[in-house]
């Protein structure tokens, strides 16, 4: 062996890697990166909710991630689904009703509750597994 470090299964998915990629992606281009300059512009539709639907699968990947190895010390925990509910819950309270009460800037948007909702039942069903036993879909 080379002893080089392997990143975790959990980073490893391909499902975190494709949404870490494509959140990459709508990163750059609403920041209008030249670095993507020419690619065709994704639909509205996707431009407006994909971001919101990557959320939380990508967030409470890390936080599995990272209290399997700091906290619970157990490649088989898994957070429950009480958790990931909680998760949705507060994203769509604070950036869908409150946070819109006091930016200008924010808009409620009822359709990215919705998003969440489904990035959560995408992180639950397919990546929140004990290690070695993720589901691929």
């Amino acid at each position: 062996m080379s002893g080089r470090r392997r990143l975790p299964a959990e980073l490893r998915h391909p499902l975190f890697v494709a949404g870490m990629a494509i959140y990459l992606v709508l990163i750059l281009y609403k920041t209008g990166s030249p670095l993507i300059a020419g690619w065709p512009r994704p639909p509205a539709l996707l431009r407006a909710h994909l971001a919101d639907a990557l959320a939380l699968p990508l967030l409470l990947t890390l936080e599995l991630w990272g209290l399997r190895r700091y906290y619970f010390r157990r490649p088989a925990f898994v957070l429950p689904p009480s958790w990931v509910f909680s998760t949705w819950l507060v994203f769509s309270l604070w950036f869908e009703w409150l946070l819109p009460r006091f930016d200008a800037r924010a808009t409620a948007d009822w359709g990215d509750v919705l998003a969440y909702a489904l990035g959560g039942l995408v992180f639950g069903y397919w990546l929140n597994r004990p290690a070695g036993t993720e589901t691929q879909p």
